[in-house]
């Protein structure tokens, strides 16, 4: 690689990185506003949330990706164009296409590396975040007893903290009910002071009670009319009671319970769940034409052929067809008609619910299949449109390159999430709905890169500036020209 070269991607590749890196940490800040009530309140572990938002930011590349690729290559050529980079190359006989060589290879390999990541990295990401989830939802919430009332949010227990000293943790006036058995309150607690702490493992929760009385009432044998109640009542000084907290902890499940959904799987997988559901669809579609055919009144499935395989070759009067022999006939043939019509109609109904089923993960796994490869043509485009653009400006730093490759990201991430949307829903072909925002950004970056290499002056504003000045000192000639 000649030393022009390796300027030239350096120069490409800090910017790249920077960007990348400041778009993911904005998008995370989204991202973790988004969760933020699943994530407190739980008593999860750093690592837990460190790694929930690791998986998030990898969720994220496919809008931190072209939108760095974009802002580097502006503040590349932009920078280069500032700084007179460009005009000296130039003047050296290096062309423009020459200049960006380097930089067109290294967006084809980014693409590439784009590709891997939405096929692999994406799918696993997502299959990280829904079983976080989902585990992080079953984990109760921390345990706070409050004081002056009761407290149920141990299972099992209903408790009652009259007042706490904040300096030493001492609670009194302590009231315990035990739901354990089922038997409703058969089972109290009372105390003047005690404790409360966790044991060493983190698995119980201790309390320890001092100067007071324990009640349990034994339950009655049903077996025996007018069987006496049991009270038993026990006093202590000191009792230690511990209660299991081990369902409220954060507890990891199979991760594999997600695999089945579209955005957990790669190319094969999907390939194979579409393969899978269209073998059942056709069958259903031979069922539904079947069962359609017989509710429309064609009773039989050779019914229409009848005269041919007979050879009947005489002609019929079709006024006839419209004769009945008496207002009777002809009522009851209505009846009959309009059955066979209102039960087709229900069975084309109940077509439309059992076809959701088969046609929405369909179409949902075409989209996915093809965004896979958006993506990387997404990197490529949004190259050919920020290199062009950076020669053209010349302006490089995080100013005008930051509003002018916003611009292009959201027209593009507009296009792309309504193309999507239109396509989920069946509006549009799954290609047209997913590709239709690189159909419309990739003219845009046929011309700024045909403009670049012509050296045009589309964004200098004293061309403009100039132009208009012509077009009002002939509207001024013509008016003072212009007899009265």
């Amino acid at each position: 690689m000649k030393k022009l070269d390796q300027f030239i991607v350096k120069s490409f590749l800090g910017p790249f990185v920077l960007t990348f890196l400041i778009v993911i940490f904005s998008l995370m800040l989204q991202f973790l506003w988004l969760y933020i009530d699943e994530l407190v309140g739980k008593g999860l572990g750093v690592m837990v949330i460190l790694e929930f938002l690791g998986w998030g930011s990898a969720t994220l590349i496919p809008l931190a990706l072209p939108i760095a690729t974009l802002l580097a290559s502006i503040m590349t050529l932009g920078g280069m164009g500032e700084n007179s980079e460009l005009l000296a190359m130039k003047a050296a006989g290096i062309s423009l296409q020459r200049i960006m060589a380097p930089l067109v290879i290294l967006s084809f390999f980014i693409s590439i590396g784009a590709f891997f990541a939405s096929n692999n990295l994406i799918p696993v990401s997502y299959n990280k975040i829904y079983s976080l989830r989902d585990d992080i939802s079953k984990t109760k919430e921390e345990i706070r007893i409050p004081t002056g009332i009761f407290y149920n949010g141990i299972e099992g227990y209903n408790i009652r903290i009259g007042s706490r000293n904040e300096k030493t943790g001492s609670i009194y006036d302590v009231m315990v009910y035990t739901h354990k058995s089922g038997f409703g309150n058969t089972n109290l607690t009372l105390a003047d002071s005690g404790s409360i702490k966790f044991t060493a493992d983190k698995k119980s929760l201790l309390f320890t009670l001092y100067d007071g009385y324990s009640y349990e009432e034994e339950p009655h044998d049903p077996g025996i009319l007018d069987s006496p109640f049991t009270l038993q009542r026990i006093g202590f000084t000191k009792q230690e009671m511990a209660i299991s907290i081990e369902s409220y902890a954060f507890q990891r499940s199979e991760e594999d319970r997600f695999s089945n959904e579209v955005m957990t799987q790669n190319l094969s997988q999907l390939r194979m769940a579409k393969d899978s559901i269209d073998s059942v669809y056709v069958k259903i579609k031979t069922n539904q034409y079947r069962n359609l055919v017989s509710g429309g009144g064609l009773t039989f499935s050779r019914e229409l052929d009848t005269a041919y395989q007979s050879k009947y070759k005489e002609t019929v009067a079709y006024d006839s067809l419209f004769r009945w022999k008496s207002l009777e006939d002809k009522r009851q043939d209505l009846r009959v008609t309009i059955g066979q019509l209102e039960n087709a109609v229900t069975l084309v109904d109940n077509f439309q619910i059992e076809e959701y089923q088969y046609v929405y993960p369909l179409r949902k796994i075409s989209i996915e299949s093809i965004r896979k490869f958006t993506l990387s043509i997404a990197c490529l485009i949004f190259f050919f449109i920020g290199a062009p653009l950076g020669a053209l400006i010349r302006k490089g730093g995080l100013g005008t390159p930051v509003i002018v490759s916003m611009l292009f990201f959201v027209v593009y991430w507009v296009i792309d999430i309504s193309g999507k949307k239109l396509a989920t829903d069946g509006v549009v072909s799954p290609a047209m709905g997913t590709l239709i925002s690189s159909m419309v950004l990739f003219p845009i970056g046929v011309y700024l890169t045909w403009k670049s290499t012509r050296d045009s002056s589309l964004f200098n504003t004293d061309v403009y500036i100039q132009f208009f000045k012509k077009v009002f000192d002939k509207i001024n000639r013509y008016k003072g020209e212009k007899p009265e």
